[in-house]
């Protein structure tokens, strides 16, 4: 009885994430820099490019069931939560080494004298936006820039939201396009796209840990008694831990908030540079995807140092599964990777 039982609840849930999709809206502000996103009538999440955030983000992600999955910290801090990183907001792209210039690591907390060593994405212009019955286009341009704005690359993004009674999904293409001079993106650790999740979806701790970036930024990070209960697993097969620094065309993180289980899935794209990529997700909240940083994740077996000349242009894609109410399982999970595969 039980068996036919579990059996009923994988092919309800099956359909659920093929089920009827609603329709995508969006509300464009007037006075502030931001986009909200709205499925069914329903807030999932606003663009945000404020001059004072070092990089557009999606921020916060809310699933269909309400429960928020991103981290209220450094925009609007909850209580129980960590509050480092503080470069570590909503959802988002960018990398720690690009003609040497950090991206990722870039925040309000570094001091002024060593700006100069970090990059910044600016200048965002809203190209499109598009509402529709079963999914909806937004797409913006930004300027890859170092502190003096010297412009490194042109970035070119299109996000297509969905979603249904239990799911929320964002197809997330990004073009970078190098300007004057050639591109380098080093083999390094902190890339590519990135999420930093609720702190229900962090993994059980009792100790306190220090975290150091490339330019020697000490964060202590303490422990996590705030109802922790988060874990990975990968298409490879790992799972808690043993999921970083390895590859795998799609990463899941499940737990549960409020009592109802809640999972958030990365799915990487065939024509991805590194392809499958190695997933930096860390049990402290962070979930990112780095197909880049190959030299580091292989412990010097592999190199990649992707580079372009003026001129050339690389894209990256993903795609971004919310659940609510039940936990995503691996034959969804396959299907869905081998679906956003065909995706141009």
């Amino acid at each position: 009885m039980m068996n036919k039982f579990l059996i009923l609840i994988f092919c309800l849930f099956s359909l659920s994430i093929y089920a009827q999709t609603k329709k995508v809206d969006f509300v464009k502000s007037k006075t502030e820099n931001k986009v909200d996103v709205l499925i069914g009538d329903t807030f999932f999440t606003s663009l945000l490019f404020p001059v004072a955030l070092e990089k557009p983000v999606l921020y916060p992600l809310i699933a269909a069931n309400g429960l928020t999955v991103t981290r209220g910290f450094p925009l609007s801090s909850r209580d129980g939560e960590r509050i480092d990183h503080p470069h570590h907001v909503g959802y988002w792209l960018n990398y720690e080494s690009v003609n040497g210039l950090d991206f990722w690591n870039n925040s309000y907390n570094i001091p002024a004298e060593k700006k100069v060593n970090y990059g910044w994405i600016r200048n965002v212009k809203v190209d499109q936006i598009s509402a529709g019955k079963k999914a909806g286009k937004l797409s913006y341009s930004a300027n890859w820039e170092s502190q003096s704005k010297n412009i490194l690359l042109k970035e070119q993004t299109t996000f297509l939201f969905s979603g249904t009674d239990s799911t929320r999904t964002i197809d997330r293409i990004t073009t970078l396009t190098a300007q004057n001079e050639p591109v380098l993106f080093k083999d390094v650790k902190d890339g590519m796209v990135g999420l930093r999740v609720t702190k229900e979806l962090e993994f059980p701790s009792d100790k306190t840990e220090e975290f150091t970036d490339s330019k020697g930024n000490v964060t202590r990070v303490s422990a996590a008694s705030n109802g922790a209960n988060g874990s990975y697993t990968s298409s490879a097969g790992k799972t808690g831990n043993d999921v970083w620094g390895t590859r795998g065309n799609w990463c899941l993180l499940w737990g549960t908030k409020d009592g109802k289980p809640i999972s958030v899935a990365m799915i990487d794209h065939p024509k991805n540079p590194g392809y499958p990529t190695y997933w930096h997700a860390r049990d402290y909240g962070l979930f990112a995807a780095n197909p880049l940083g190959q030299q580091v994740f292989s412990n010097g077996k592999e190199k990649l140092n992707l580079s372009l000349k003026p001129g050339e242009s690389v894209t990256f894609r993903y795609r971004l599964i919310i659940t609510s109410d039940v936990k995503m399982n691996t034959d969804v999970l396959n299907q869905q990777a081998l679906d956003f595969s065909t995706t141009k």
